[in-house]
């Protein structure tokens, strides 16, 4: 009977096509999972490299995520309760670094904070000793440069829809802007806040192509998990397919914590 018949009236096509989107996904991740060694996989990431760069990740990875926060909550705000002069293009600038290749964002760190011939970087050495290249210091500043674009805008949108009115009554009662940041703008847009903060450390502990090319890949100075993987690509084949199969357990979990929270609230 028609009542019975499934609603879904796209082409055939369309089925076929999304199966090949599904396939072209999750092959690979169940390639790297047959590669992994699981009986030595505890004793794979005890390997004294991968040690240095979980170590290094996880320091740089959760600097790179105040900066992130620290700086995005602010930005944010602006761009959404903001009318200022030039706001549209201050968005555009901050959403640049999720479209460019990591390695140009990295060519650009390296021409903004470069020891050498860097717009502000060969003043930052000369003047307070800071150096940013082949540094940790210049992996958080790399992996801050991808990772704040992704916590401003899962902020923005939040922003954008918060009610005044809780504001107003806040304001009413005496409450100064400290208060009512912490009291009720944050908890307003909990849900928003906590996702954009995931997925910006979830980025600054994926990358690769910026840092490698402003911070360089020194083990144990600035050779992130990432940079890790590829170097041991080489040497040590068993202990990268356990490392990659490490960030894909962690990049599942941060997905699975945020039940679609991010950008939006979509639910599965």
């Amino acid at each position: 009977m028609t009542i019975f018949r499934s609603v879904d009236r796209s082409p055939r096509g369309f089925r076929v096509a999304a199966a090949v989107a599904v396939g072209l996904i999750a092959l690979p991740l169940i390639g790297l999972l047959t590669r992994v060694e699981w009986s030595r996989f505890v004793s794979l990431l005890g390997d004294p490299t991968v040690r240095a760069a979980l170590w290094l990740s996880l320091l740089t990875s959760l600097a790179a995520t105040v900066v992130a926060t620290v700086c995005g909550l602010p930005l944010a705000w602006a761009l959404a309760r903001g009318s200022w002069r030039g706001r549209s293009v201050v968005r555009s600038i901050v959403l640049v670094p999720l479209v460019i290749p990591p390695v140009v964002g990295g060519v650009a760190l390296l021409s903004a904070f470069g020891r050498t011939n860097g717009l502000v970087g060969e003043s930052l050495y000369s003047i307070f000793g800071v150096q940013f290249t082949f540094s940790a210091l210049g992996v958080v500043v790399a992996q801050s440069f991808v990772a704040l674009p992704f916590l401003t805008l899962s902020l923005e949108g939040a922003f954008a829809s918060l009610n005044n009115q809780s504001l107003d009554f806040a304001a009413t009662a005496g409450a100064g802007p400290w208060r009512r940041l912490f009291l009720v703008v944050i908890p307003s847009v909990r849900p928003a806040f906590i996702g954009g903060v995931a997925v910006a450390w979830a980025r600054a502990l994926g990358e690769f192509g910026a840092t490698v090319t402003f911070a360089g890949n020194i083990e144990g100075r600035t050779q992130t998990v990432p940079l890790a993987v590829y170097s041991l690509l080489e040497t040590n084949a068993p202990a990268a397919y356990a490392l990659s199969a490490l960030l894909l357990f962690v990049c599942v979990v941060v997905l699975v914590a945020l039940r679609g929270r991010w950008l939006g609230g979509i639910r599965p």
